[in-house]
This record gives structure tokens, C-alpha cells and sequence, in this order.
């Protein structure tokens, strides 16, 4: 079974837009382990708009599931993750201003920077994942970063199946195929949602996890937290 992993950013927001601690973010990650998810992610940005970089820390103390940190490894981050040491660290190339991640990263062109910084996770028994489109040489060069997995960016299939073109789901399989062939671990995710997830699941041979957010956290809003995380369980299955 495909492994859910819920990124907890909107709780963040919702939390920072008033101020104090309300809603407890610590909490709601405890929580939604107990609903049945296998991880919570969290994409501090240098801003911390939205997670800041001691929620980090606060939840590395009572994530028991694995425990992803997102982001683009500038010097911060690096030392964040660092310290914290989660389960899986995903390499996102994020501009410091992006409202959302919108591209995965040119692993070619940026192989030696990325295959540092991996190689420093690595060597502390950190799982690393590079974002990347579904495109083979991306993936091709993501072999050579020295990466256990890849995350592939998903939007362009979320926005082919909203429009009723399912068939944007084939560069998706094949990529999936290639890094699979090429020893590479796959997740995927960015605009999955309870429409498009199933189709996705049933179509990406070997996908090992998901991180879903903005949709889970938005559906959540008329369904309930733990019934929208069991609906994306059964899904997956």
C-alpha cells in the first residue's frame, strides 16, 4: 500500500493568521497519526510564513510515523534538517518568494550541488527525495545526484484529469517505470486530491508515498479530518 503522508503547512497558516497557538499544530500532527496516516511533512520556508523552523523541532519530539521535511536546501535549511534529523528530507528548488512549489529541479544542469548536499544527508542516515517533472533525463540525472528517491511533481496530471483528459497520467507512469528500472524510490505529489488520487495510485507502478496538504486540509473543512484521511487511505489501497 501507497504510504499517506499529510503536509500540515495549512494548519500552520491557519494558526499564524491569528496569532497564539490556536490551532495546536503538534496536536493536530498526533492526531492525524491517529487517524492512520504514515507520516506528517512540513515545507518551512525562510520566511516561516506558515511552519516555522522550531515547529520543526517541536515535532521531531511526537511525530511517531515518518516525519518529512520539504524545502530548498539553502544554508538554513541545511542546518535545520541537520539538527532535526527527520525520516526523509526532499529537495525542493523553491524561488524564497514562491507562493507554492512550481517545478521540480533541473538535475543535470545542478547535479554537483545537489549530489553535496545528498551526499551530507546521507552520511547522517537521512533519507533523501528529489522533486523532479516526469521527464526521463531529469530523472536519468537524479540517479547520478546519489538520491534514494524521487517525488514526482504532479500538477500537470491534476490539471489533465480535472479537465477530463486522463491521459495525463502516462508521462507519469513511464517516468515511474524508468525510476524504478533505474533503482530509484518513488512518491509523488502536489494538487492530489480525493478526485484525482485513485486513478493516480492505479496507474503509478511502485509508488511508495504520497504528500497531500492543500486539498486534504481544504476537504477537511465539510468532511472531518479523520474521515478525509481514511477516505484517502482507502483510496490508496
Amino acid at each position: 500500500m501507497t504510504k499517506l503522508s499529510v503536509n500540515i503547512n495549512k494548519i500552520a497558516t491557519l494558526r499564524n493568521s491569528r496569532g497564539g497557538n490556536v490551532p495546536n499544530l503538534c496536536k493536530v500532527a498526533k492526531d492525524i497519526e491517529s487517524f492512520g496516516a504514515e507520516g506528517i511533512t512540513i515545507h518551512p520556508r525562510p520566511d516561516e510564513r506558515h511552519i516555522r523552523y522550531q515547529d520543526a523541532r517541536d515535532l521531531k519530539q511526537i511525530v511517531t510515523t515518518e516525519f518529512n521535511i520539504e524545502g530548498n536546501p539553502i544554508q538554513k535549511f541545511i542546518d535545520l534538517v541537520l539538527e532535526v534529523k527527520p525520516t526523509q528530507v526532499t529537495l525542493v528548488p523553491d524561488a524564497v518568494d514562491a507562493i507554492t512549489s512550481n517545478a521540480g529541479w533541473d538535475t543535470v544542469k545542478h547535479k554537483d550541488f545537489l549530489k553535496d548536499v545528498i551526499s551530507t544527508f546521507k552520511e547522517n542516515n537521512i533519507r533523501t527525495s528529489v522533486f523532479v517533472n516526469a521527464d526521463k533525463k531529469m530523472i536519468e540525472g537524479a540517479v547520478k545526484t546519489g538520491t534514494d528517491r524521487i517525488e514526482l511533481y504532479t500538477e500537470s496530471y491534476a490539471v489533465a484529469y480535472a479537465s477530463g483528459n486522463k491521459k495525463g497520467v502516462e508521462p507519469f507512469t513511464n517516468a515511474a517505470n524508468i525510476a524504478y528500472e533505474l533503482g530509484l524510490g518513488i512518491n509523488a505529489g502536489h494538487d492530489l486530491s480525493l478526485e484525482n488520487i485513485k486513478y493516480f495510485k492505479d496507474n503509478i507502478p511502485h509508488l511508495l508515498e504520497v504528500s497531500i496538504g492543500h486539498a486534504l486540509i481544504s476537504e477537511s473543512l465539510y468532511l472531518g479530518l479523520d474521515n478525509v484521511v481514511n477516505m484517502y487511505l482507502n483510496k490508496l489501497k
